[in-house]
Protein backbone atom coordinates (compact mmCIF):
# COMPACT_ATOMS: atom_id res chain seq x y z
CA UNK A 1 0.00 0.00 0.00
CA UNK A 2 1.20 3.37 -0.93
CA UNK A 3 0.05 7.17 1.04
CA UNK A 4 -1.52 9.56 -1.25
CA UNK A 5 -1.80 13.12 -0.28
CA UNK A 6 -3.65 15.80 -2.63
CA UNK A 7 -2.13 19.27 -1.62
CA UNK A 8 -4.29 22.78 -2.37
CA UNK A 9 -4.19 25.96 -1.50
CA UNK A 10 -7.03 25.30 0.98
CA UNK A 11 -5.16 22.30 2.72
CA UNK A 12 -5.03 18.86 2.48
CA UNK A 13 -7.97 17.49 0.80
CA UNK A 14 -7.03 14.03 0.26
CA UNK A 15 -5.39 12.11 2.45
CA UNK A 16 -5.65 8.06 1.47
CA UNK A 17 -4.05 4.78 1.45
CA UNK A 18 -3.72 3.34 -1.89
CA UNK A 19 -2.77 0.21 -4.15
CA UNK A 20 -2.41 2.59 -7.46
CA UNK A 21 -2.87 6.12 -8.58
CA UNK A 22 -2.99 7.33 -12.30
CA UNK A 23 -2.08 10.56 -13.04
CA UNK A 24 -2.15 13.15 -16.38
CA UNK A 25 1.46 13.76 -16.58
CA UNK A 26 2.81 16.94 -18.59
CA UNK A 27 4.53 14.26 -21.03
CA UNK A 28 1.14 12.09 -20.86
CA UNK A 29 -0.53 9.37 -18.02
CA UNK A 30 1.24 7.22 -16.15
CA UNK A 31 0.56 4.94 -13.27
CA UNK A 32 2.11 4.83 -9.81
CA UNK A 33 2.06 1.51 -8.01
CA UNK A 34 3.74 0.10 -4.48
CA UNK A 35 7.52 0.42 -4.97
CA UNK A 36 7.82 3.13 -7.99
CA UNK A 37 10.75 4.66 -8.34
CA UNK A 38 11.69 8.02 -7.08
CA UNK A 39 9.98 10.93 -9.75
CA UNK A 40 9.11 14.47 -9.72
CA UNK A 41 6.68 15.11 -12.66
CA UNK A 42 4.42 18.33 -13.85
CA UNK A 43 0.95 17.13 -14.08
CA UNK A 44 -1.43 18.36 -17.05
CA UNK A 45 -5.60 19.16 -17.13
CA UNK A 46 -6.73 15.68 -15.84
CA UNK A 47 -8.25 12.98 -13.52
CA UNK A 48 -6.35 11.88 -10.73
CA UNK A 49 -7.43 8.24 -10.08
CA UNK A 50 -6.66 6.33 -6.92
CA UNK A 51 -7.94 3.82 -4.37
CA UNK A 52 -7.88 -0.14 -4.99
CA UNK A 53 -8.86 -2.32 -7.76
CA UNK A 54 -13.04 -2.68 -6.75
CA UNK A 55 -13.18 1.38 -5.08
CA UNK A 56 -11.57 3.78 -7.64
CA UNK A 57 -12.16 7.61 -6.88
CA UNK A 58 -11.25 10.37 -9.35
CA UNK A 59 -10.26 14.14 -8.14
CA UNK A 60 -9.75 16.58 -10.77
CA UNK A 61 -6.91 18.75 -11.56
CA UNK A 62 -6.00 21.83 -13.84
CA UNK A 63 -1.94 21.57 -13.19
CA UNK A 64 0.33 21.31 -10.64
CA UNK A 65 2.93 18.36 -9.64
CA UNK A 66 3.57 15.09 -8.07
CA UNK A 67 6.15 13.76 -6.13
CA UNK A 68 6.66 10.22 -5.65
CA UNK A 69 9.07 8.80 -2.70
CA UNK A 70 9.32 5.90 -0.63
CA UNK A 71 5.77 4.48 -1.29
CA UNK A 72 4.29 8.09 -0.77
CA UNK A 73 2.57 9.66 -3.28
CA UNK A 74 2.02 13.70 -2.82
CA UNK A 75 0.44 16.16 -5.57
CA UNK A 76 0.03 19.52 -5.37
CA UNK A 77 -2.30 21.41 -7.18
CA UNK A 78 -4.42 24.74 -7.53
CA UNK A 79 -7.82 22.77 -7.84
Amino acid sequence: MMKLKIITPTGCTVDAEVAKVFLPGGAGAFEVLSNHAPLISTLDKGSVRYGQDGAMKEYAVENGFVKVEDNTIVVCTER
